[in-house]
C-alpha cells in the first residue's frame, strides 16, 4: 500500500472551485482561507541572516548554543517558563515537519492511541497515522475510557478557533497524563497572538509545577515574526524527549540552516518588532470581526490565535459558497473536525488594504 492512502484527503483541494470563483470577483480575491503572513520579515532579522550567509560548513541537528539560549530566553521573558537547560531545547526545520513527524521519531506504532482536540489542525492525525497509530478526537479526555494513551495533544490558542484554554484545565490534562504515562504535546505556536485572553505554557510553574517530566512544548517563529518563509521553530521541555528527538533527528540529516539559526534568534531577542506586528493584527481583527458581525454571523472564542472562528448557523460549506460570490474565501470548519460543520475559519492575516475590501464586501451581505 502506498503512504498516501494512509492518510486523509488533503482538505484544501476541496476548496479549490470556491477559490475560482472567489477569484472572478471584479475586484479580485480576499483570500481569508489561510494564515500565511504578508508583512515583511523584520529588519532585525533580515539583517542578521545576511550577517550569517557565508556559511560553509555543516549545522549541527542540536543547533547553536547561542540559538537554543535565546529560545529560553524567549520563554522565561515572555511566558514566565524558567528552569529549562539547553538540553531541553532542539530547534526544528519548521513547527509542521515536526508535528508531522513527531510520533513517529518517538516510536509510536499501531498498539499506540493519539488523542487530538475535536477541532484541530489536521497534522495531527496526519502524524499518527503516518506512524501507524490510531487516534480519537476528544476534549474530555475522560471520555477516552481505559485503553492505554501514547500521546496526547493540545493546542492553545486553538487553531482553528482561537480559543484559550484556563490553567486550571490544563493543570488537569497534565495530571492525567502523569497518572496515565501518556506524553503531553502542547503546540503553542500563537502563544503571542493573544486578544482578549492571555495564554499560558504548559511548561509555566501555574500549569505543571516546575516539572517539565512527560511534556513537550512546540514553538513557531512564522507568525510573530513574519518568518514563515525562514522555516524557524522549536521544540522545548523534558530533557530526556528532547534527548530521544535529537537522536533519531540526527541520523535523519534534520539541520536548521545555520543562516536561520542566527535569525531566530536575532527575532527571538527582538521583542519591538512582535509588539508592532501585534497591532496591526490587532486592528485587522477588529475590522473584520465587526464587520463579519454587521452582515449577521456570530464569532465563537477567537480570543486569540490569527482567525475568527464565525457562524451563521447554516452548514460551513453554505457558508464558503455564499462569501465566494463576493469574492471572499474562507476555511470551512469542517476541515478541522466535525464539530466545526457550521463554522468557518477567517485569517486575518491579509493586507490593510484586502481587510478593507472585505469589509466593503461584507456590508453588501449586511
Amino acid at each position: 500500500m502506498k503512504v498516501s492512502e494512509s492518510l486523509p484527503d488533503f482538505p484544501w483541494d476541496h476548496l479549490t472551485p470556491y477559490a475560482e470563483t472567489a477569484r472572478g470577483h471584479v475586484d479580485g480575491v480576499v483570500d481569508l482561507s489561510v494564515g500565511t503572513p504578508v508583512d515583511p520579515t523584520p529588519e532585525v532579522v533580515q539583517a542578521a541572516l545576511r550577517g550569517a550567509a557565508d556559511a560553509p560548513g555543516y549545522p549541527m541537528t542540536v543547533g547553536r548554543a547561542d540559538t537554543r539560549q535565546a529560545c529560553l530566553d524567549w520563554l522565561a521573558r515572555r511566558f514566565g517558563v524558567t528552569g529549562l537547560g539547553l538540553d531541553a531545547v532542539l530547534p526544528t526545520i519548521g513547527s509542521k515537519e515536526l508535528v508531522g513527524a513527531l510520533p513517529t521519531q518517538l516510536g509510536l506504532g499501531p498498539r499506540d492511541l493519539v488523542v487530538v482536540p475535536e477541532l484541530a489542525y489536521p497534522t495531527y492525525e496526519v502524524g499518527a497515522r503516518l506512524a501507524g497509530a490510531r487516534t480519537i478526537a476528544t476534549d474530555a479526555l475522560t471520555a477516552v475510557g481505559p485503553e492505554r494513551v501514547s500521546l496526547v495533544w493540545v493546542n492553545s490558542p486553538s487553531n482553528p478557533t482561537g480559543r484559550v484554554l484556563p490553567v486550571d484545565h490544563l493543570r488537569k490534562v497534565v495530571a492525567w497524563c502523569r497518572e496515565r504515562g501518556a506524553l503531553l504535546v502542547s503546540d503553542e505556536c500563537y502563544l503571542e497572538c493573544a486578544w482578549t485572553e492571555r495564554p499560558v505554557s504548559v511548561l509555566h510553574p501555574d500549569v505543571c509545577d516546575g516539572d517539565p517530566t512527560g511534556i513537550l512544548t512546540v514553538h513557531s517563529l512564522s507568525k510573530r515574526s513574519n518568518l514563515a518563509g525562514y522555516r524557524c521553530a522549536f521544540v522545548a521541555g523534558d530533557p530526556a524527549l528532547v534527548g530521544e528527538l535529537l537522536a533519531v533527528r540526527k541520523n535523519l540529516g534534520l539541520m536548521m540552516p545555520t543562516p536561520q539559526q542566527v535569525a531566530m534568534r536575532a527575532a527571538l531577542e527582538d521583542d519591538e518588532h512582535v509588539d508592532a506586528q501585534h497591532a496591526r493584527y490587532a486592528a485587522r481583527r477588529t475590522a473584520l470581526k465587526d464587520a463579519l458581525e454587521r452582515a449577521g454571523f456570530r464569532i465563537d472564542h477567537s480570543s486569540a490565535s490569527l482567525y475568527l472562528w464565525a457562524t451563521r448557523g447554516e452548514p460551513c460549506w453554505d457558508t464558503v459558497a455564499a462569501l465566494a460570490e463576493h469574492g471572499i474565501l474562507v476555511a470551512p470548519g469542517a476541515f478541522y473536525g466535525v464539530e466545526g460543520r457550521h463554522h468557518v475559519r477567517v485569517a486575518f492575516t491579509v493586507t490593510d488594504e484586502r481587510v478593507e475590501a472585505a469589509v466593503s464586501r461584507l456590508a453588501a451581505i449586511g
